[in-house]
Parts: structure tokens; sequence; C-alpha cells
């Protein structure tokens, strides 16, 4: 790349603290970052609020991000671990949002299996890494040596934790089958 088209790089403006490049940074990574984060809190306020925090810490430290990619390495990395972090502290005081209480007049809609409230709550159900394999595997489409890349595991871990995962949630979605039709007899 020649120096005067990497000049116009926002990253490269951001680093030398253009803030008008530094907004195009945020506008170009902002669903990204919220997609990470609610696929893994399934929380809009709780996401919104923790991607606002990841957004602050890369504009503390935008000048020491080396290029386009390693920004999106840094920016999937800060938002798992923030994630997680979250969910760790979080986990001793359970609760329900407002927003993930169903209106009463609008039934959901469950086109893709993945995302249907019932997979949804067994995903929400596993341990914090594993969860997060399983978020940015399935929800944000990651290989699994870039989740290794991430989460600072060792690839094998991540297949572990993909493979156990998957195993656990097809024995917890039986089950819940199982009780549906116990239930309906």
């Amino acid at each position: 790349m020649d120096t005067a088209s990497s000049l116009e790089q926002p990253l490269w403006r951001a680093r030398g603290g253009d803030r008008d490049a530094f907004e195009t940074l945020l506008r170009e990574h902002q669903s990204m970052v919220f997609s990470i984060a609610w696929n893994y809190l399934r929380n809009e306020a709780a996401a919104e609020e923790l991607s606002q925090e990841v957004f602050l810490e890369l504009f503390q430290r935008v000048a020491s991000i080396e290029s386009p990619a390693h920004l999106t390495f840094w920016l999937r990395k800060v938002t798992t671990h923030r994630c997680i972090d979250y969910a760790r502290r979080r986990r001793n005081r359970p609760g329900i949002a407002l927003e993930d209480v169903p209106e009463p007049s609008a039934p959901p809609a469950a086109s893709d299996p993945f995302l249907s409230d019932v997979l949804n709550r067994l995903v929400s159900t596993l341990a914090e890494k594993p969860r997060m394999v399983v978020v940015l595997r399935f929800q944000e489409d990651l290989d699994p040596s870039e989740i290794a890349k991430v989460l600072d595991m060792p690839l094998n871990t991540v297949k572990s934790h993909l493979q156990r995962s998957l195993a656990v949630l097809k024995e917890k979605l039986e089950r819940s089958k199982l009780e549906k039709a116990r239930v309906r007899s």
C-alpha cells in the first residue's frame, strides 16, 4: 500500500488525533462489537453499555493499534473478555431485564432454530468461556483458529469447548422436548 492511500485510512488519521476519523472507525465496527455483546449477554442495554466501554478504551489506546486487521482483532478480543467479565459479575445477581419480557400481544418468531428462545436460554446456561466460543462460532461466524486467537486459547481447547458445548446443548434440547411432551400428554 502506498503512503498516500495509507494516510487516507481512518485508522491512521485517528491515530493522529482526528476525531472524525475515529467516529468513522466507530461506525465501521460498532455492529460487530454490539453483535458479539448482544449474542453473548442477550441484554440490549448491557450490550450497548459494554460496547460504549469498548470504544472508550479504543479511543484511549488507538495509537497502539497497528493496522486495520489488528483493530478488528483487538475489538473482538476486548469485547469477548469484557462480556465474560460482565457475566461473571452478574452470575450472583440474576434478574430479568424489561426488554427480555415478551409482549403479551406479540408471540416470538422463531424461524431459525438456533435463534429460538429455547436454544438461546440453553446457550446461556453454558459456562462463560464455552458460551463465548459458541457465540463466536455460530453467531459471529468465526472459525476455530480465529476464536483461539481472540480468546487466547489453544486451538484444541476451542474445538473441545465446541464439541462439548454442542453435546450438552443437544442433550438439554432433547430433555426439554421430552418434558414438553410429558406436559402435553
